[in-house]
């Protein structure tokens, strides 16, 4: 069967777009908390730069020496899902769920938001404790059913590794390159989490933030 180019345009668009939608706004949760939480952004650095040496930038290859960095990137996919309710799923047959008759071809979804700040899942749902995943065995990949930020099973996030990766290269180049600072004025309390509303979870107000580079030089 021979397809037709239109398709593969669409499919293209569909990887480019997800792919740079929820990687841009997990990389601004990921800052968002470490601002507010300043002896986590500073256990970053050091482990950042530890590893780094004097090289000039990150690159992948020295992202599996860094496992604090990692630890930040799943604490802020369990507070800040990229999809908060998944995409929409059918079930094949009846099932019962404390006490609830679900039919077939009920239109489910997922709300991995919730799941990633139940209490009888996370000690303290609602902090930003990157420590609780050094460690642990619990990981995005589907397996963990109380961490679910790309689903699970064959329905899962394709483009998983590659967002993961794609997030955690440009945060530890960010951590890397800069000290970052609250504007004159600004304390760490002012800095809200509220949120877009929208399929894909984006930060309703822009985070403001002073980047000075290693030189002095002060980027706003």
């Amino acid at each position: 069967m021979v397809l037709p180019f239109e398709f593969f345009v669409f499919c293209f668009q569909n990887i480019f777009m997800a792919g740079i939608d929820t990687s841009a706004g997990t990389l601004v949760w990921a800052m968002t908390e470490l601002m507010k939480h300043l002896r986590a952004m500073k256990r970053a650095q050091e482990e950042i730069r530890n590893a780094s040496g004097e090289k000039g930038m990150v690159k992948e290859d020295d992202l599996h020496k860094l496992p604090y960095l990692k630890a930040v990137v799943k604490e802020t996919l369990r507070l800040h899902p990229p999809a908060p309710l998944m995409l929409p799923h059918e079930t094949t047959k009846k099932c019962n769920i404390n006490g609830y008759e679900i039919r077939p071809k009920t239109l489910v979804y997922v709300n991995a938001w919730a799941i990633g700040r139940d209490p009888e899942s996370w000690e303290n749902p609602e902090e930003f404790l990157p420590e609780r995943f050094m460690g642990s065995a619990v990981d995005y990949k589907g397996q963990d059913f109380e961490l679910i930020p790309f689903g699970a099973g064959r329905r899962g996030c394709p483009g998983m590794y590659l967002g993961v990766v794609t997030v955690e290269l440009a945060l530890a180049n960010l951590l890397y390159s800069f000290e970052w600072e609250l504007p004159t004025g600004m304390k760490k309390e002012d800095i809200d989490t509220d949120v877009l509303p929208g399929i894909t979870m984006h930060k309703k107000n822009a985070l403001c933030r002073l980047a000075k580079k290693i030189d002095g030089h002060i980027y706003e």
